[in-house]
């Protein structure tokens, strides 16, 4: 079916075949005639299949009809991150080259005076992270009363952030009778229950199983030891064997990890830049266009890019980490292998990813291969470091229970001269602490003395007490000084 059977309008039409598109996505093909026909959608599909598009070209069909108002939009597009509401900019720039609209990109880490400019023009699309919009909305720069169709993108992505709260609370500024086109490629329960509330009587549209991955991937598992060293040297290795490699990105669970993996990578002669939600906006359009340029072919991102991102040719995911929730597996290998391109997709495993993987296998309905051996071909991990992180973490072990209160040199199993019988006489501390100081490292010298000079604690309790048989009288022998001085006396005149 081509685009000129789906209902678009001619303006829309040239710039979909000025930008080389002839025929529609199947999620394009079934949600275009719903959106133009103002029901409501429920769009499932999987990561890389035109999901942005299928709501961006009807959109600008039905807003060729009518004006703008100041700080009233006439649409409204939520995006979880920075990065897929600046793409979805990019999309209205592109096909929207024929239209004469006023479009806004409202996110954090861009200054507010430049878009209450926007908004103030008049805004026909707004694009927003939520708590950026919100954050305009308190300032009472914007009204969302004007808001004919509403959109709400990668749903389940704003789950995970935190944003429910924030789009439960957005959804009941706009009016009730809006459009409301609700897009995601995973469909948990609790997504479900907010398209119950959100949408009315909507049609829906499922091109793929949810949570499915695209065929054209190859998938691989790659057994790797624990350490963050062994897996560095393992991914290196992995990197450079790859086959067909021109790019690729590379996913951590934690930002600190990306951080550390990124400069690993540059100081081994790797081509990587760094994208976390922790940079600022201009660093990580910077990251991202580097990347997309082939600057830099190599991009470590935490899970903000894996979402919704159109980089088309990326040929490689490697997934230094195993993800925590099996659905962002589905979106972080759907980076690669988009519009029917192939792609590879390589997780590195450990002993103690096991259950992670089982969720992950259980959802895509599918057993990944193991590259070069599963987890069994690995040799035995050594457990030499056990011991020495219950020394350093001071709070839990038993041998740093057992070695509580000794000097330095006992707590490492070193003799120390003792006298018969274990027990040292009181007058002799200080010249058995003296003695045992030689045989110390300096840094040990104030706690030693401490252990050695003080008395036990039922000894202090006992010197506190009032001698037996004497009934204390007033504050007994605890008169604080100042009571003791002499009052001074005025002499009369």
């Amino acid at each position: 079916m081509p685009f000129t059977d789906l209902g678009l309008s001619d303006k829309v039409l040239q710039a979909v075949s000025a930008a080389g598109y002839t025929e529609p996505t199947p999620i394009q093909a079934q949600a275009i005639p719903h959106v133009l026909a103002r029901r409501d959608v429920l769009g499932i599909a999987q990561t890389g299949t035109g999901k942005t598009a299928a709501f961006t070209l009807p959109m600008l069909t039905l807003l060729e009809s009518g004006r703008a108002r100041a700080r009233m939009p006439r649409t409204l597009i939520l995006e979880p991150t920075r990065e897929l509401a600046a793409q979805v900019e990019e999309n209205f720039e592109r096909y929207g080259t024929n239209h004469k609209l006023n479009v806004a990109l409202i996110i954090g880490g861009v200054s507010f005076a430049d878009q209450d400019a926007k908004l103030t023009r008049g805004t026909d699309v707004l694009i927003a992270t939520p708590g950026r919009l919100l954050d305009h909305f308190e300032r009472g720069k914007l009204l969302l009363t004007g808001v004919e169709l509403l959109v709400i993108d990668e749903a389940d992505r704003m789950l995970d952030m935190g944003f429910i709260p924030d789009i439960e609370r957005i959804v009941k500024m706009v009016p009730f009778t809006r459009q409301t086109l609700f897009f995601s490629a995973t469909m948990p329960p609790e997504i479900e229950r907010l398209a119950d509330m959100f949408l009315h009587n909507p049609e829906r549209v499922e091109v793929a199983r949810p949570a499915s991955t695209a065929e054209t991937i190859v998938q691989r598992l790659v057994a790797t030891g624990s350490e963050g060293h062994t897996k560095r040297e393992r991914l290196r290795r992995l990197i450079r064997g790859a086959e067909e490699l021109k790019n690729g990105i590379i996913f951590c669970n934690r930002k600190r990890d990306v951080a550390q993996l990124q400069k690993s990578l540059v100081s081994h002669g790797f081509a990587a830049a760094a994208l976390h939600g922790d940079m600022d906006q201009r660093a990580r359009m910077a990251a991202l266009d580097a990347f997309r340029s082939g600057e830099m072919p190599l991009l470590v991102a935490s899970d903000v890019a894996a979402r919704g991102l159109d980089i088309p040719a990326v040929s490689h995911v490697f997934n230094f980490d195993v993800p925590h929730h099996p659905e962002d597996y589905v979106h972080r290998i759907g980076r690669t292998g988009r519009a029917g391109r192939a792609g590879h997709a390589f997780t590195l495993v450990s002993r103690s990813d096991g259950r992670s993987l089982q969720a992950i296998e259980a959802l895509i309905g599918q057993q990944i291969a193991w590259m070069d051996g599963d987890l069994a071909s690995l040799p035995e991990e050594s457990d030499e470091a056990e011991p020495r992180s219950r020394h350093r973490g001071g709070r839990s072990g038993g041998t740093e229970r057992r070695t509580r209160g000794k000097g330095a040199g006992e707590a490492r199993g070193e003799s120390r001269p003792r006298r018969s019988g274990g027990q040292r006489e009181r007058g002799e501390s200080a010249p058995r602490a003296q003695e045992s100081r030689t045989h110390e490292p300096r840094v040990h010298e104030p706690a030693a003395r401490v252990a050695e000079a003080s008395p036990p604690r039922e000894m202090r309790a006992k010197e506190r007490r009032e001698p037996e048989g004497d009934t204390p009288i007033g504050l007994g022998s605890h008169v604080p000084a100042f009571l003791l001085r002499p009052a001074p006396v005025k002499k009369e005149r």
